[in-house]
């Protein structure tokens, strides 16, 4: 069995914790069970945190809400720093004019709402609006259909030389503790592929999103990328994504990466936590 060490021993050690969401905070079930601890002792010992999610289906308002129906107040919009957010950045920059489609939810489309561009979903791309899209966002697995708006997604991307945007770069989420679900990120890969062309990402482990919270906390103070520490249940995004940004990571065994498959899973990608704990749950 891995060896893991006490998380609030290890949290004591930094100023401002950085968590994912899915697998460290909630799960399928609602909140990680004990996590109401952890954000009450943050609050208590005034150290800073935030949620740095992949998952763009959301506002930030209605993320933080999703925290507070589950009884963890201390989780509010501010707290939220989410890959929509990113991607919104990117299309204030470099969209100027014309319309963005999207695949995902209404709700996901807020993003792109919020840059004052004009949207439509990509089921109403037709033959007559298909050369004012000058952009594709893939926000969310669900709101569009699977087999007729992936074929209309392919053929937007090989007919216009337009950016294609991946504000969730998850290829997968967990739906219980066996089964997974397949995110947008695996099939905006699929689509990458059957096209040949490159898409911009946006989230974990990318270190923009890792940029964009470390900003936030140098307008605030002084702060070293040493006080700060990256708590997820994933290696392949969360830890990386941390350990390339240059920040200790925690690897807790309470959503994606399973206490018996995670010295298997070290060990064969060779991503390194700082710590391994049982939970981000102070005991």
């Amino acid at each position: 069995m891995i060896q893991t060490v006490d998380f609030k021993a290890v949290i004591d050690k930094y100023q401002t914790i950085f968590f994912d969401s899915y697998g460290v905070i909630k799960n399928h079930n609602g909140k990680v069970p004990g996590v109401d601890a952890t954000f009450e002792y943050l609050e208590q010992t005034g150290k800073q945190f935030y949620v740095l999610t992949n998952d763009a289906s959301r506002s930030p308002i209605q993320l933080a809400q999703s925290f507070q129906k589950i009884g963890l107040s201390q989780i509010t919009a501010d707290k939220i720093i989410s890959s929509g957010m990113l991607a919104k950045d990117y299309l204030d920059l470099k969209v100027n004019d014309g319309t963005v489609a999207y695949l995902g939810t209404p709700d996901s489309a807020h993003y792109i709402d919020s840059s004052g561009l004009h949207t439509m979903p990509v089921s109403m791309i037709t033959e007559e609006n298909i050369d004012q899209v000058n952009a594709l966002v893939f926000l969310d697995d669900e709101g569009f259909d699977w087999f007729e708006d992936l074929n209309k997604a392919v053929n937007l991307i090989r007919r216009r030389n337009i950016p294609a945007i991946v504000a969730n770069t998850d290829h997968a989420y967990p739906v219980n503790k066996q089964d997974v679900a397949i995110a947008i990120g695996g099939l905006a890969h699929m689509i990458e592929h059957i096209t040949g062309k490159k898409f911009i990402r946006f989230g974990k482990p990318d270190s923009q999103m890792f940029n964009f919270a470390y900003d936030i906390l140098r307008a605030k103070g002084d702060i070293n990328k040493k006080d700060i520490l990256m708590v997820g249940d994933t290696l392949n995004t969360d830890i990386i994504g941390g350990n390339k940004f240059g920040l200790d990571t925690v690897l807790v065994l309470t959503g994606n990466t399973l206490p018996k498959d995670a010295e298997t899973r070290i060990t064969a990608t060779g991503i390194v936590p700082t710590y391994i704990c049982t939970s981000a749950v102070i005991d």
